[in-house]
């Protein structure tokens, strides 16, 4: 029970519980000159506490991005290559798919846009402007070509601090941004509340949550029966082991904390898959692979954007989303919501969402992490079918391929 009380979501939930109601009680005529005085308290930290968020978010992305590239370049091989262009392809096309679904699905759900008729919020305290030290793309582009500049060059010392480095942003995210995630997010929706832009969507969250669960398991039958195609095995031979990691991902939220579970449940399925690409592809994808993850956070952030923005993104705006939120979902940790935390700067910089879109996000991809997590474990299984599937049709002798992560 107290590891449920000190969870993050349980944290985001009331931090969500509470701001709903002191929203809805500063917004009544009766306490007016209270409940301002108390929404001036409330917007001036969410304003804080947004500026030292998106702070975090270009350390966050250089923090992941770069040590990843020189991570896999020090491990460079033609398995490892195609293991990469599988888990990218995979994350790619389950954003696609989340975002045609998207299309499709979300103008029916009877959402009410909330841009029109809100009550009008009162005004910040004082501005503790926070700037970032460069934008989001910026930073992006500094990971992609420091990393592959140090790998290029053997950068020794420089990969070493890259290493280094992302163990401190790891520190942040942990010691500061996830700590002032559940205050953010209460202060975030006590303002929506006030507004009144909250209290009609209730009912839209959870349709949408069951239509992305739903959308998880879609994903991993096309990932199976790709596989069992590809690798001419049954994929039933490896789905019917994997239930114990399904369980653990769904607990933990974690494809880090999974991975002893999901290594034992894959070691049980030889044949169809080959024990040395077990050792191999398990560990890699629990850090590269997060197809459920990415599948979430497209169809959620059209929603929210639905929602608060009255209207979702263009096409091409979602198309270069989903092209970049995989690159990002390989350098994103294996952690509870870690590949939002990576995407924060997509979701701003891409997608232009204020501080009230980033915290919807953040609650709700939280709320239901755990079975992202879950959907991004088994289909790890999928994954290594196919380069079991590679390496016998390519005659690739069985070897110990160990990769330290």
């Amino acid at each position: 029970m107290k590891k449920i009380f000190s969870s993050l979501p349980f944290k985001l939930l009331l931090g969500v519980v509470i701001g709903i109601i002191i929203g809805q009680l500063a917004g009544m005529e009766s306490v007016k000159t209270a409940g301002d005085a108390v929404m001036n308290i409330v917007v001036t930290v969410k304003f804080i506490l947004s500026e030292l968020i998106n702070f975090c978010v270009p350390l966050i992305i250089i923090g992941f991005i770069a040590p990843s590239i020189t991570r896999l370049g020090r491990s460079a091989s033609r398995m490892l290559g195609v293991a990469i262009f599988c888990a990218y392809v995979s994350s790619i096309l389950a954003a696609l798919l989340s975002m045609a679904a998207g299309y499709g699905i979300i103008p029916h759900l009877s959402i009410v846009s909330t841009v029109d008729g809100l009550k009008e919020l009162p005004e910040v305290i004082f501005e503790l402007e926070i700037p970032e030290i460069m934008s989001v793309m910026s930073a992006l582009v500094l990971s992609v070509l420091v990393g592959l500049a140090a790998t290029w060059t053997k950068a020794e010392v420089t990969t070493r601090f890259l290493e280094e480095f992302q163990k401190i942003v790891l520190e942040i995210v942990t010691r500061v941004v996830i700590p002032v995630l559940p205050v953010f997010i209460g202060f975030t929706f006590c303002a929506l509340s006030y507004e009144g832009a909250i209290t009609r969507q209730l009912p839209v969250f959870l349709k949408i949550i069951l239509i992305v669960m739903a959308g998880h398991f879609i994903w991993m039958a096309v990932l199976y029966i790709t596989a069992g195609i590809y690798s001419r095995s049954n994929p039933l031979d490896v789905i019917k082991n994997y239930g114990p990691a399904y369980i653990t991902a769904v607990g933990t939220m974690s494809s880090a904390a999974t991975l002893a579970v999901a290594l034992r449940c894959a070691k049980k399925s030889e044949p169809p898959l080959r024990d040395d690409m077990v050792d191999f592809g398990i560990p890699l994808f629990a850090n590269i692979h997060l197809c459920g993850s990415v599948l979430t956070e497209v169809f959620f952030v059209m929603t929210v954007s639905q929602i608060l923005y009255g209207s979702m993104p263009s096409l091409g705006t979602m198309i270069l989303f989903c092209l970049l939120l995989g690159v990002f979902a390989i350098g994103a940790p294996g952690v509870p919501g870690g590949t939002v935390m990576a995407s924060l700067g997509l979701i701003t910089g891409v997608l232009g969402f204020d501080e009230s879109g980033t915290a919807l996000m953040l609650t709700i991809f939280a709320l239901q992490d755990s079975f992202g997590t879950a959907c991004n474990i088994t289909g790890d299984g999928a994954l290594t079918m196919i380069l079991s599937g590679y390496a016998r049709r390519h005659n690739i002798k069985e070897q110990n391929l160990k990769i330290d992560l």
